[in-house]
């Protein structure tokens, strides 16, 4: 099916999820296969986190990206069930970090089994996502998923290196947000095309496309985290002031407070003073500063860089379904 730019219809994410349903399932079914061992733990915490609702969003682009570009089969499958066991990997080992207690709406693996259990099991995802690699076959996608993950983890310890501390600068924050979200997010993208024999501008595109739209994503969740109800957040609202996360509406309002409001965020994020009524007073803080504005403002931007990127793909369906992924990641803020 081919379609114009100007006649394209827009899709939610209903649409987009129904246009890539087929490919979805036989990806839910390989994932429900390869979580399977023979410790009934791992069984369990991998389950847990896997069945908790996740929209899937990251192995789905790697189905949009390859049908864009040519046709997607079952070796696409079997990369967007390593992207997904790269994702939970890394939300296991998130939680233990950050000392989380919900994820999606859902007690947090380590608060069930503990965190040594929720490490454990988080690597042997990452185990199981390197075994399917290799069954790929491919040398350009697993160079494209290992140096994936090894940029992750990369980015998990710089956000470790700077959490807390509020001379952290805008850079900083991008420069963690790039490798600890977007890169994944790049991955996903630029797998399918290579798979499905995608030309070097066709491969080149989609990974453009998808460190930015990662780069929108992240910029989205930090500001709901400040700006979001806890129904959708599948968090509570603020975790992020609790846990002391150098954020970038937590940057621009620090940056722009004055002398006696600097000294009340350095309390907060760096001492630990962080209860109700200081939560209160930071999202008063963003809010006169215009940090959360400011925030979806750039979010847009990269959404804008996003979108361009597509450029030299053929108008299809599958373009439409890219462009309107940018669309849903930006409009959670609404």
């Amino acid at each position: 099916m081919t379609i114009t730019e100007d006649t394209r219809p827009a899709l939610g994410l209903p649409q987009i999820q129904s246009l890539a349903a087929p490919d979805m399932a036989a990806v839910d079914a390989l994932i429900r296969r390869r979580l399977s061992s023979d410790v009934v733990l791992i069984n369990q915490i991998a389950d847990h986190i896997i069945s908790a609702g996740g929209k899937r969003l990251r192995p789905m682009l790697v189905m949009l990206a390859g049908h864009a570009v040519g046709q997607a089969g079952p070796e696409h499958h079997q990369l967007a069930a390593i992207i997904e066991f790269i994702h939970t990997s890394t939300l296991l080992h998130d939680d233990v970090v950050d000392e989380s207690d919900l994820r999606r709406g859902k007690s947090t693996a380590r608060m069930i089994w503990g965190n040594q259990a929720s490490v454990l099991v988080g690597d042997f995802l990452l185990g199981q996502a390197f075994r399917m690699m290799v069954e790929v076959g491919s040398l350009e996608a697993l160079d494209v998923l290992s140096a994936a993950a090894s940029v992750i983890a990369e980015g998990e310890v710089l956000q470790l290196s700077v959490a807390k501390n509020m001379e952290t600068t805008e850079d900083d924050y991008l420069s963690v947000i790039r490798a600890k979200t977007a890169a994944l997010f790049a991955a996903a993208a630029e797998v399918g095309p290579i798979i499905a024999g995608a030309d070097k501008a066709g491969r080149n595109a989609l990974k453009s496309y998808g460190m930015n739209l990662g780069l929108a994503f992240q910029l989205v969740d930090d500001a709901l985290d400040y700006g979001g109800k806890a129904v959708d957040l599948g968090k509570n609202v603020g975790d992020d002031f609790r846990e002391g996360k150098i954020t970038l509406p937590v940057i621009l309002a620090y940056r722009r407070g004055t002398k006696e409001e600097r000294e009340f965020w350095r309390d907060a994020i760096e001492q630990g003073q962080n209860d109700d009524a200081r939560l209160e007073k930071a999202l008063g803080l963003i809010t006169k500063y215009g940090a959360l504005n400011d925030t979806i403002a750039r979010a847009l931007h990269y959404g804008t860089i996003a979108r361009d990127a597509l450029a030299p793909l053929p108008e299809t369906e599958w373009k439409s379904a890219l462009m309107d992924v940018i669309d849903f990641c930006i409009a959670r803020v609404n």
